[in-house]
């Protein structure tokens, strides 16, 4: 890499995550989140992994966080 490169941040550094809830209330309390199904580093790109994620899963609660904020919420749309 050459020193004039950006750096990648690793994935857990990433401000942006998509999450994939279990068929509970998703709020993070008591494990309702299945997985983290992508990170990112900018709110256009989760935006976008977001809407995919919910025309692919229409049934399943996907959630869109910054840090501990949701940001979106397919269950509220």
């Amino acid at each position: 890499m050459r020193a004039d490169e950006p750096r990648s941040l690793p994935a857990e550094d990433l401000p942006y995550r998509i999450e994939l809830s279990r068929d509970g209330d998703g709020d993070g309390d008591g494990g309702g989140i299945e997985r983290v199904v992508a990170r990112a580093a900018s709110a256009e790109l989760a935006h976008a992994i977001f809407r995919a994620m919910r025309s692919d899963h229409p049934e399943r609660r996907i959630i869109l966080r910054e840090g501990d904020r949701i940001v979106a919420d397919s269950r509220a749309e």
